[in-house]
């Protein structure tokens, strides 16, 4: 288990100092945008649905 630890430790650093982690980071902004657009879009799904089954 350490030595799967000390191997992503090293993989780690050498992605820091390579740039690397820029990309998953802005990757992982997208994401997160897209996951609340789609949130946003279910919330107004639900309350419509909501209104429609109360009458």
């Amino acid at each position: 288990m350490i030595a799967t630890w000390k191997r992503q430790a090293i993989e780690g650093v050498a992605a820091t100092f390579s740039g690397a982690t820029e990309a998953v980071k802005a990757a992982g902004d997208s994401e997160i945008e897209k996951l609340h657009a789609k949130i946003g879009q279910l919330v107004v799904e639900r309350d419509f649905l909501s209104k429609g089954f109360a009458r």
